[in-house]
C-alpha cells in the first residue's frame, strides 16, 4: 500500500504544482499562454471529455476559471436574457446564474454577451455590448450594476474587462457621431475607465484620441497590462494607433502609427497586442501587416522604434517602412496573437494559417495549413507545448510549439447537430484541463 500511495501523492502533488487559473481571456500571463503541464494533446467530442453541459446560448467570450469555479456568458435564446454563469470546475454543475438584461445581435452571428468575464478569485466582473457592467462575488452575490454606454459602434460592441493592480480597467474605442442608431448624435467619446470593483466607482477617466475616421475608429480589442525596465503601462490598440498608458491616471506615455496613412473607413481593428521578447505586437487588420514596436518608447514613436514590420502595403513608402519580413500572408485581421515559450505565433484566421515567428527580427521560423474551409476568428492558446485553436466550424486543433517544423497533431469537431454559431471562443487551460466553448455546449477536457 506504501509502495502505490507514494507515486500516487507524487503525481497528486506535481499536477498541483502547475495549476493554474484562467482569470481573464488571455489566460495568467495576458500573452495567451499558461505554464501549466500534462494537457491532452490527443482528443475527440467522445474521447478524453471530462463533462459536457448544455449552455442555455451562444457567446464568442472565452471561459475564465479560478479554482473550482467556471464562469461564462450566454444569449440565452429561450427567455432572450444576457445571462451570467457560474459552473463548478469538476463536475459542470451549474451554481449559481443571474440573468443581467435583454440581449441585443447585429445579425452577423455575433451578440452582446461577447465580451468575456474576468475575476481574481474573490469578485468576477461581467461586461456585455449593450454597456452593462455587472460585479458578482463568486458566490454568486451581487456587489454593484452600472451602465457605461451608449456606444457608438456599426457592430456590437466587445471589449473584455480587464482587472490589473485593484483597478478594473474598461476601453471604449468608438466613432465621435452616432452609427445605425448607436451612440449620441455627437461628441462620442473614446476613453480609458478605471474603476473601483468594489465599489463600481470611477477613479479615473481618460480620453483616447485619434486621427481616424468612421469605423477605423471602432476598436474591439482589450488592454494589456505590461512591464518594462520597471514601468508599468497600459497597451491599447485601435483608431490606427498603438498607444502606452500610466495605469494609475491613464496619462498617455507614448504613441505609434499608422497602419493607416490614406485614412480609410472601414478598417475597424478586433486584435489585441501582445508583448514578448522586447517588442509589443500590433496588428493592422484587413491584410494589414504586424508592426512589432520597440518596448520602452516615449512621446511620439516613428518607425526607427519599430523593430520590424511583416511586409509593405502598396499605400505605404517602401523606404520609410521598417525592417521587412517579405510575408504577405503574415497578417490576422481578428485573432489575437500568442506569446509562448519565446516565440510569436500568428494566426491568419482568413487564409487558416499558422506562423511561428521569431520576436527579434521577425524571422518565420515555420509555418502551417490548417486546412478546411472555415475561417478562425478565436485566437490561439498554448500551454504543454501545444497550441490550441478553433474555427468557425468548431474544429479544435492542437499544433506542437516550438521546433523547427510545423506539426500538426490533432483535430476534432466539437459541434453539435443543429449548431449554427459561428465558433469565436478561444480554448481556456486552467486546472490540468482544456475548456471548448461551443454554441450549445461547454467540454471539459483531461483527467
Amino acid at each position: 500500500m506504501i509502495r502505490f500511495l507514494l507515486p500516487l501523492a507524487l503525481v497528486v502533488s506535481t499536477a498541483a504544482l502547475h495549476a493554474e487559473n484562467w482569470s481573464n481571456w488571455r489566460g495568467p500571463l495576458h500573452n495567451g499562454s499558461s505554464p501549466e503541464k500534462g494537457l491532452p494533446g490527443k482528443f475527440s467530442r467522445t474521447e478524453g471529455v471530462k463533462w459536457a453541459v448544455d449552455l442555455p446560448g451562444s457567446s464568442a467570450a472565452t471561459p475564465v476559471i479560478w479554482g473550482d469555479r467556471v464562469f461564462v456568458t450566454a444569449a440565452d435564446g429561450k427567455t432572450k436574457q444576457q445571462a451570467a454563469i457560474c459552473l463548478d470546475r469538476k463536475t459542470g454543475r451549474q451554481l449559481w446564474r443571474a440573468d443581467i438584461s435583454e440581449f441585443t445581435t447585429d445579425g452577423q452571428y455575433s451578440n452582446s454577451c461577447s465580451p468575456s468575464p474576468v475575476t481574481d478569485g474573490k469578485l468576477v466582473v461581467f461586461f456585455f455590448g449593450t454597456g452593462e457592467l455587472v460585479a458578482f462575488e463568486v458566490g454568486g452575490k451581487k456587489l454593484w450594476e452600472r451602465n457605461i454606454g451608449p456606444f457608438a459602434f456599426q457592430w456590437t460592441f466587445s471589449s473584455s474587462p480587464l482587472l490589473h493592480d485593484g483597478r478594473l480597467i474598461m476601453q471604449v474605442l468608438q466613432r465621435d457621431v452616432a452609427v445605425r442608431g448607436r451612440g449620441k448624435p455627437t461628441g462620442n467619446e473614446s476613453f480609458l475607465l478605471a474603476i473601483d470593483p468594489a465599489t463600481g466607482k470611477d477613479l479615473w477617466r481618460s480620453l483616447r484620441p485619434s486621427d481616424a475616421v468612421a469605423e477605423s475608429r471602432e476598436a474591439f480589442s482589450t488592454p494589456l497590462p505590461f512591464t518594462h525596465n520597471g514601468r508599468e503601462e497600459l497597451v491599447v490598440v485601435g483608431g490606427d494607433c498603438i498607444t502606452g498608458h500610466d495605469p494609475k491616471n491613464g496619462r498617455e506615455l507614448w504613441r505609434w502609427g499608422t497602419w493607416n496613412p490614406t485614412k480609410i473607413g472601414h478598417w475597424r481593428l478586433v486584435p489585441s497586442p501582445t508583448v514578448g521578447g522586447g517588442v509589443i505586437l500590433a496588428c493592422g487588420p484587413k491584410n494589414a501587416p504586424v508592426y512589432a514596436v520597440k518596448a520602452g518608447g516615449s512621446g511620439t514613436l516613428t518607425t526607427k522604434n519599430l523593430a520590424w514590420q511583416s511586409h509593405v502595403q502598396q499605400v505605404e513608402d517602401a523606404a520609410e517602412a521598417a525592417p521587412t519580413i517579405n510575408e504577405r500572408d503574415l497578417t490576422t485581421d481578428v485573432p489575437t496573437p500568442l506569446f509562448y515559450e519565446g516565440k510569436f505565433y500568428i494566426l491568419n484566421g482568413t487564409k487558416r494559417k499558422l506562423y511561428c515567428v521569431d520576436p527579434a527580427k521577425g524571422a518565420v521560423v515555420w509555418s502551417g495549413d490548417l486546412g478546411g474551409r472555415s475561417p478562425f476568428q478565436s485566437s490561439p492558446t498554448a500551454a504543454d507545448g501545444k497550441i490550441y485553436m478553433m474555427n468557425f466550424d468548431a474544429d479544435v486543433f492542437v499544433v506542437q510549439a516550438g521546433g523547427s517544423e510545423f506539426k500538426l497533431l490533432n483535430n476534432a469537431n466539437f459541434k453539435d447537430e443543429g449548431d449554427d454559431t459561428r465558433h469565436r471562443s478561444s480554448v481556456a487551460i486552467s486546472q490540468g484541463n482544456l475548456f471548448i466553448r461551443t454554441g450549445t455546449k461547454l467540454f471539459c477536457l483531461g483527467q
